[in-house]
């Protein structure tokens, strides 16, 4: 059996459980062969504090069947850097599945890979989707055709159980998550706007406003420049 090549794209504050999440559930795949991609080997920090190390750079890897690109604050500046998104477009303009968690989606997005798709994102967030011309949809996973998004950060591992069964059938992946023991039962019940109530939505806001002051237009310059580049 061919290896199931799963290549996750790392970049600097980048929210790594959007990444390991889903990369220890699709490691489970039958023969999957995962690998961190980078501009160079070097560890890259992530918002947590800590740093992964990439497997590979941007110029050993042409192809993936599984491109998956997380979230995360980071996802800003790497929507402006034209050599990671033609590395993005290149490699899932051939990819069997692009995928994405979180605000992944905007990467794949400013690569223009999401025009005339329905897709998520995490929540404070997937409104932009609209400027790369995909269509937000308010789910946890979204499959259209060979796009796979999940919503914000924990969706990931929602995201790639789901993937596993559309690749190795739902028993296969059920499998998984027995193995995993993903049973979750969180001690509180504010995983979604609806959920926690206006206040603890405009505190996630003002947090992430805080992060990324000017993250609007900046996405929305992204979206200008790939609208140019058609």
């Amino acid at each position: 059996m061919s290896p199931i090549r799963v290549v996750f794209l790392v970049y600097p504050n980048v929210t790594q459980l959007d990444l390991t999440g889903p990369a220890q559930v699709l490691s489970r795949l039958p023969n999957a062969q995962v690998d961190l991609v980078w501009k160079s080997v070097d560890p890259v920090p992530t918002d947590s504090g800590f740093s992964l190390l990439p497997t590979m750079t941007l110029d050993d890897v042409d192809t993936a069947d599984i491109l998956c690109v997380p979230g995360g604050f980071g996802c800003i500046d790497v929507m402006h850097d034209d050599e990671v998104l033609a590395w993005v477009r290149r490699v899932g303009g051939s990819a069997q599945w692009v995928t994405s968690v979180c605000t992944g989606s905007l990467i794949l997005g400013a690569a223009g890979l999401l025009k005339g798709y329905r897709a998520t994102s995490h929540w404070a967030w997937s409104g932009y989707l609209t400027l790369f011309d995909a269509e937000p949809v308010a789910e946890r996973v979204v499959f259209d055709r060979n796009r796979v998004t999940g919503g914000g950060v924990t969706a990931g591992i929602d995201f790639a159980l789901a993937l596993t069964a559309r690749i190795a059938g739902e028993e296969y992946a059920r499998s998984v998550q027995l193995g995993l023991e993903y049973d979750p039962h969180p001690p509180f019940d504010s995983g979604t706007p609806d959920k926690a109530g206006a206040t603890l939505v405009a505190k996630v806001y003002e947090r992430s406003n805080r992060m990324a002051p000017d993250r609007e237009k900046q996405i929305e310059t992204a979206a200008i420049r790939l609208t140019q580049r058609s």
